[in-house]
């Protein structure tokens, strides 16, 4: 199994302007060769494979630009690699052509590989290849057992730069019998209601920074474009956005390791986040405020490292409209809150739905260890 570890880092000018001539190359290369691609698919030339992109860059491009010679080898390699990889995803329609990187709007970052002990984390350092020793804050450590393979260094909007160290390790994982279990229902105006009635609301941090991030998008707007002043206001609007980041992934965290610390078996609804949040119902910013979506994606990982599971029920399952008690379905509409049935079934409409959510997706677990 993989894991990686994220490490704030704090390189000194000479270590950043290496990082800038790194970022400029892996993303220079990364252009390059896509144009190659594009020149070749409209002359009915085979698309090159990553082992004839790497040759094409190591004998062509690197003896017409000897710069790109300066920065780090795996960083370029891999960011051809990464071509490819867009590559083989467009051609299984798991994702879109890949694009021109732009130096204003993408990601700055880069992947470098584990070799004769290029890379090292250190008590108070990291070593990487071309930049030496980089303060680091080492916040956890790494177990004997587990052996490095690679390091992704970024930099972030507001200039602020990371290390994520990848590690290999093997584990024995060892399934737990399933006694708890929980069904979790997505509520807009929180984050979930559990089957055992329990609501967890959402801090939205996002609206409450609203007015912060408002007054410094105004000064930002009367600034003329990569000026001096409109980049230093450019990296406060960033650090706004980070901050609100930073608190809701710390907020789905730690639910979502409660949850995997409490329950065996943990029943959801595999719900489309991306269409929910559209203009059409209205409470776009609220869906992408609450990040169930990441939730959903941390009680995976987290449960499987517990031996225990996640169970996904159907989008199409009507768990809104069929009743926890007799299994009757009413047609109900967004605007009723209130589940009623005929048997006398009265209760919120999202904590039916969890309910109903728990036994579907108990009742497809027994289908999966039978």
């Amino acid at each position: 199994m993989n894991k990686a570890y994220k490490y704030r880092i704090y390189p000194n000018k000479t270590q950043e302007q290496q990082l800038a001539r790194t970022f400029g190359c892996c993303r220079f290369v990364y252009n390059q060769i896509l144009a190659l691609q594009e020149t070749n698919h409209k002359n009915n030339i085979k698309h090159m494979s990553k082992f004839d992109m790497n040759n094409y860059c190591n004998h062509v491009l690197k003896a017409e630009y000897p710069f790109l010679k300066e920065v780090d080898k795996f960083a370029v390699t891999n960011a051809i690699y990464f071509l490819e990889t867009g590559y083989q995803r467009f051609f299984q329609k798991q994702g879109g052509y890949p694009k021109f990187k732009n130096k204003h709007r993408s990601r700055k970052s880069y992947t470098t590989n584990f070799t004769n002990n290029n890379i090292e984390v250190l008590e108070h350092e990291i070593k990487l290849p071309k930049l030496g020793k980089v303060k680091a804050v080492i916040h956890r450590v790494a177990p004997s057992g587990y052996h490095l393979k690679s390091a992704t260094v970024s930099q972030e909007r507001d200039g602020s730069f990371y290390c994520s160290v990848l590690y290999e390790y093997e584990a024995v994982i060892m399934p737990v019998a399933v006694k708890e279990i929980i069904g979790l229902d997505y509520k807009s105006d929180g984050l979930y209601v559990s089957s055992d009635e329990k609501v967890c609301g959402s801090p939205k941090y996002s609206r409450k920074a609203a007015k912060k991030l408002a007054k410094a998008q105004r000064r930002l707007k009367h600034m003329q474009m990569h000026s001096s002043n409109y980049n230093k206001q450019q990296q406060k609007v960033a650090r706004i956005h980070r901050h609100i980041s930073n608190q809701r992934k710390d907020f789905l965290h730690k639910k979502s390791t409660e949850i995997a610390n409490l329950y065996d078996l943990v029943c959801v609804e595999n719900l489309n986040m991306k269409s929910m949040s559209n203009k059409g119902f209205g409470n776009g910013k609220a869906t992408l405020d609450n990040g169930y979506g990441m939730l959903l994606n941390m009680l995976d990982y987290k449960l499987a490292d517990r031996g225990r599971q996640l169970i996904r029920v159907g989008k199409w399952y009507a768990s809104s409209q069929i009743c926890s008690c007799c299994g009757e379905v009413n047609k109900m509409t967004l605007s009723d809150r209130k589940y009623q049935c005929s048997c006398g079934n009265r209760m919120d409409r999202d904590l039916n739905a969890a309910i109903n959510i728990k036994n579907e997706g108990y009742r497809l677990y027994r289908e999966i260890v039978a």
